[in-house]
């Protein structure tokens, strides 16, 4: 049933609080999915702070004109065409569907996305979702931060090794 004025206001307003809260968007092709996978998406993506929004290309392309994103323009995206809002850490919703799609070939696609307030490509996107996450970062760091005190120790641990083996030595000589 096609939508009156007053309802398209109402989405556009709702779309332009979405993009003000965003730290990033991506838009996906999402023609093979069905009921129970876009469900399974959505809730993928609220576990990881972000959302999953289907709406006409027109509305979209409306809401996103006021941004002015060099290079976006939502109509000339092939099929339907749903946006994902990333309302904390810009990847991890990218890294859902990512992952999701890996499930679900053929089903859903990325097209380009807002990071930063400019457009990125389809690639650009992929690649972004192939980044580690936060968490795996801090992880990687906190260990670069741990190795030299970590050698230190073992360097200075060493040492009494080193003398505990020498007096076992001369100990097990004298007997």
């Amino acid at each position: 049933m096609p939508k009156n004025k007053l309802q398209k206001q109402e989405i556009l307003r709702d779309l332009d609080n979405k993009i003000k809260k965003s730290t990033s968007i991506i838009f996906a092709t999402f023609d093979g999915l069905g009921v129970k996978e876009n469900e399974d998406l959505r809730h993928n993506l609220k576990t990881e702070k972000g959302e999953y929004y289907v709406s006409k290309k027109t509305l979209l392309d409306l809401a996103f004109k006021n941004e002015k994103i060099d290079g976006l323009n939502i109509k000339n995206f092939p099929g339907k065409v749903a946006a994902v809002f990333a309302y904390e850490d810009q990847i991890s919703p990218v890294k859902a569907v990512f992952n999701f799609k890996k499930d679900n070939k053929d089903k859903i696609d990325f097209v380009g996305g807002i990071l930063d307030g400019k457009f990125i490509n389809k690639d650009e996107v992929e690649s972004l979702a192939k980044l580690p996450s936060r968490l795996e970062l801090y992880g990687k760091l906190l260990g670069s931060l741990r190795s030299p005190v970590s050698g230190f120790v073992n360097v200075l641990s060493g040492n009494l090794r080193g003398l505990a083996t020498v007096l076992k030595a001369i100990a097990n000589n004298k007997n």
